[in-house]
């Protein structure tokens, strides 16, 4: 790679870390503010955990738009281009985020809060439905075959980027703040931080190129123009990449609900679970997102050297194991022992984060990577993320145990390792030789 083009993908590699960062602040505030506030603040209840229940089903509500998200914006995205997609993204979410900074609670309006911010998560799933899927691809194809699995993990790294910074806004307000204070006002103001932080989003998005895999594919077509029609991304993606979107969408099981387990349920866990302050979940998911936000590039470069699924399958092995461990290290109630555990997690997180968006990638053609990549991913987003935080609590409340959450996380864990053996390695594969051999019927 020369000087130019290492410029080049660096450049491209900041625009989308810093993107994606900021698109999931604004997600994981959501999910950090329903452990905590909204559901005192938006569904009173007589029981914490049942409030806290009703604050998840919202959160998992922004999980059923996601594959909407991810099929409007890889359809345009395969169309007209991955920027205009990204920058459209980063717009509605932080716009819902904002807004949810302004909303009255149930105490003013009555039902028509949680009414209200359902909706706007709702507009929040959407926009990250299409924003994880354009802001990796915009990144691997820009990047050489040899280090593709380095250069796409850096916008997996807006993951625990996001949660870092909205784990770090809360916990100063909560040491700064009062318990009052904090469910009086203080919960609004990182949400209207968001308005911020997208200005700057914007300004570094608009100043990168277009892919140079769907400009090639673009001119491609142009010089077929007169013999060559295509089919909407989704139907090609369902009708010849089926076996790459259920390879995409059982490898995130594990890897979602781990997640989800580690960041949203360890913050219920410890303050209904074990009588704890909310800072110590806060502190324990600050620090673990640190180093996972380290460690990532770290397992994306293994990947590149000795194969993509190699490493995920350490992932989601380890991953299994530690469940136990994490909740017998929670049980302790010794904050030291509570952020080893997080950080471990994360950790192994990070070994199946980190390779997956060059993985999945190089599972589908140019023409419907957009889409195929958002769809899949999004997909599993439902049936894993979404429900995680809920079937946790719920496990937890029905059984007054955490070993059932741990067998959950092992039963995820499993079906990621049957669909990591059932994929293809995909390390060193080119994304740029595509060739248009087979005409379609029907133009969308």
């Amino acid at each position: 790679m020369t000087t130019q083009n290492r410029g080049s993908i660096a450049k491209v590699v900041s625009a989308s870390l810093i993107g994606t960062t900021i698109e999931w602040y604004d997600f994981f505030l959501y999910t950090s503010a329903a452990a905590l506030v909204f559901g005192k603040l938006f569904f009173p209840t007589n029981d914490p955990l049942t409030g806290t229940l009703l604050a998840f089903l919202t959160y998992a509500v922004g999980f059923l738009a996601r594959p909407v998200g991810g099929l409007v914006f890889g359809h345009f995205g395969d169309r007209v281009g991955r920027k205009k997609l990204l920058v459209l993204s980063l717009l509605l979410m932080g716009g819902s985020t904002c807004a949810m900074g302004i909303l009255p609670t149930y105490a003013s309006v009555g039902v028509l809060a949680p009414i209200l911010l359902t909706l706007l998560r709702l507009v929040q799933g959407f926009a990250l439905g299409g924003e994880w899927g354009g802001a990796v691809l915009i990144v691997s194809e820009h990047g050489d075959d040899k280090r593709r699995g380095f250069w796409a993990s850096w916008p997996q790294c807006g993951a625990p980027g996001g949660n870092l910074l909205a784990t770090a806004v809360l916990a100063v307000l909560a040491a700064t703040q009062s318990d009052e204070a904090f469910l009086s006002w203080g919960w609004r103001i990182p949400f209207l931080l968001s308005g911020v932080l997208v200005v700057i989003g914007l300004w570094i998005r608009l100043a990168i190129s277009e892919s140079p895999a769907f400009l090639l594919l673009q001119q491609s077509l142009a010089a077929q123009k007169n013999n060559t029609t295509t089919h909407a991304p989704v139907v090609e993606v369902f009708r010849k990449s089926w076996r790459a979107v259920l390879i995409t969408i059982g490898s995130r099981m594990a890897e979602n609900v781990s997640y989800y387990v580690i960041t949203a349920f360890i913050l219920v866990y410890v303050t209904t679970g074990l009588s704890l302050p909310k800072s110590a979940g806060l502190n324990a998911v600050l620090i673990g997102s640190a180093v996972h936000f380290v460690t990532i590039p770290l397992w994306g470069k293994l990947s590149d050297r000795i194969g993509r699924r190699p490493v995920y399958l350490f992932g989601a092995i380890g991953m299994a194991v530690w469940s136990f461990a994490f909740f017998a290290m929670l049980d302790t109630k010794n904050s030291g022992v509570i952020i080893l555990a997080a950080t471990v997690g994360l950790v192994l997180h990070g070994a199946m984060y980190g390779p997956q968006a060059a993985f999945f990638s190089e599972q589908f053609p140019t023409r419907v990577r957009y889409t195929g990549l958002s769809v899949g991913g999004q997909l599993s987003s439902i049936a894993a993320g979404a429900v995680a935080p809920l079937i946790a609590v719920a496990l937890f409340k029905e059984f007054g145990s955490t070993i059932p959450v741990s067998l959950y996380v092992v039963a995820m864990c499993a079906l990621t390792v049957i669909a990591l053996l059932a994929a293809r390695e995909t390390k060193g594969e080119s994304l740029h030789s595509e060739v248009l051999t087979e005409p379609a019927h029907v133009s969308a």
